[in-house]
């Protein structure tokens, strides 16, 4: 079995192949040269918006970033199966011994239907830590959220929604947003960017 790759090391992979200088991508996404330099040598996992924008800037999609290999078929995830390994998790390092940024007690996302090629949709299923401290980020596209235990709060724009489990939540990703929880929770969460 091969190591996974990082987001980072992906990056690498594709600037290098496309030609594309670390200052270049900064400027294409947007994006801070040092926040770049730390995920690609760091390994250090930032929020979802970063990486959309980098997707973007690269024109790949954001699961070209998240992915191992890609599968033309369905792709079944069985019960359990995605607990067993974060594909990601925000504010993380590149060593699974430490995944979790403390400082931002990173949101662990496990996917769904990682190795589906071609998709448009990214479906998760998040632990919330309680007490995260995620920044408010706003990308293209649009999410669903359905609580599947405990509740969240999701600040959107200038307006905070509590959704407690068996509640769910759509929303257009453009308008800057966050999810929190005081006592934790989990997610599912569907992210849908344009192609």
């Amino acid at each position: 079995m091969t190591a996974k790759r990082t987001p980072g090391e992906r990056i690498i992979e594709l600037c290098k192949t496309y030609s594309i200088t670390r200052e270049a991508l900064a400027e294409r996404s947007g994006l801070d040269r040092e926040l770049i330099r730390r995920i690609e040598e760091e390994g250090h996992i930032p929020d979802l918006a970063p990486l959309l924008k980098i997707s973007r800037a690269l024109g790949v999609r954001l699961g070209t970033l998240l992915d191992d290999h890609e599968e033309l078929g369905p792709v079944i995830t069985r019960a359990g199966a995605a607990a067993q390994a974060a594909r990601f998790i925000t504010g993380g390092a590149k060593e699974e011994t430490d995944l979790v940024d403390t400082a931002h007690q990173g949101h662990i996302f496990h996917a769904l239907a990682a190795d589906k090629g071609s998709r448009h949709m990214e479906p998760f299923i998040v632990d919330i830590k309680s007490g995260s401290e995620q920044p408010k980020s706003s990308h293209e596209g649009e999410e669903f959220m359905y609580v599947l235990e405990g509740a969240i709060t999701v600040d959107y724009g200038k307006d905070s929604y509590t959704i407690n489990a068996g509640d769910s939540i759509y929303y257009d990703s453009i308008v800057p947003h966050r999810v929190i929880s005081e006592r934790g929770g989990r997610i599912l969460a569907v992210i849908y960017t344009p192609a």
